[in-house]
């Protein structure tokens, strides 16, 4: 692929999903952001705790390093919400893709109570992802989805749009 993107948008969204779905088409790497975080930010997050963009600037760098492991292309989950979280992501990446998933507060608010047994993220959480998400719509390289469509279309349109974008 050579491609290097980041699948991102609020908790509940289906970035793991696609992400998984999306290296699997295409044959590369798949960096699961959420495995990255602090043990103090998922305790922090799991008992309804917001993380700071502190709390976040280590988890960045040390994707960003991950990203850079891969220069054959790989897709990353990172929520991404605010821009200057994704123009850290892109200084040590340039020309690194963002696929963002939309969806409603009340869907993903749906969703994450859904996987409440099976993940970290506290439900209580999703009001605050949704006050601190800077759409990207309109930043160069990014594609906006939406994230109530089949994991086969989301996954077929991004196939596309990489393939499409490419030099």
């Amino acid at each position: 692929m050579g491609t290097k993107i980041v699948i991102m948008g609020v908790s509940g969204c289906g970035k793991s999903s696609l992400a998984h779905a999306l290296a699997q088409a295409e044959g590369c790497a798949l960096i699961e952001g959420d495995d990255f975080h602090s043990p103090s930010s998922r305790e922090k997050m799991s008992n309804g705790i917001a993380l700071t963009d502190e709390d976040r600037a280590g988890w960045l760098a040390v994707l960003t390093a991950e990203i850079q492991k891969h220069p054959d292309g790989v897709v990353l989950t990172c929520s991404a919400l605010k821009m200057a979280y994704r123009e850290r992501l892109r200084q040590g990446s340039p020309g690194l893709k963002f696929a963002f998933l939309d969806i409603a507060k009340s869907e993903a608010q749906r969703r994450v109570i859904a996987r409440a047994a099976s993940h970290f993220f506290n439900a209580a959480l999703v009001d605050n992802q949704f006050a601190t998400l800077e759409s990207p719509v309109g930043e160069p390289g990014v594609i906006r989805l939406d994230a109530t469509e089949s994991l086969d279309a989301l996954q077929a349109q991004l196939s596309q749009w990489l393939h499409r974008a490419k030099p």
